[in-house]
């Protein structure tokens, strides 16, 4: 048995191939970052737009069809708050003028829940060491 219904997992790929401007322009901006961020994540009967699953944070990207709050947006923050996440929303349109605001915003709420930093592309493990020198 599946832990994820098939058509919700096809429905989110068909979401990450379809991406909107703003979703791309602040992905190209998280996807560096540790810990990592993902597209269109299937959370219980719902999927959310950018998520970092380790800090359990969502990021909900709203075009203007979300001016006016529905029933449906309601249910899905109370259910993903009832699982420990945050849920945060963006327009579309500030995204779009500001992608490297929103960006520094999405980290930010990363940072605090994580209580530390953020980090794009972390050393590897030996880089920075000294070496010793080897006597014989």
């Amino acid at each position: 048995m599946k832990r994820v219904p098939e058509q919700l997992t096809t429905f989110a790929r068909d979401l990450r191939t379809n991406s909107t401007k703003a979703e791309r322009l602040l992905w190209l901006r998280l996807r560096q970052y540790r810990p990592r961020f993902t597209r269109q994540l299937v959370v219980g009967p719902y999927i959310v737009d950018l998520a970092c699953r380790q800090v359990k944070l969502a990021v909900e990207l709203d075009g203007g069809q979300h001016a006016n709050v529905t029933d449906y947006d309601d249910r899905r923050t109370t259910f993903l708050e009832g699982q420990g996440w945050l849920v945060m929303r963006l327009w579309n349109n500030q995204v779009e003028e500001n992608p490297d605001g929103a960006a520094e915003f999405v980290l930010a709420q990363c940072e605090e829940r994580l209580g530390g930093a953020t980090h794009p592309r972390p050393l590897p493990s030996r880089e920075g060491r000294q070496r010793r020198p080897r006597f014989r």
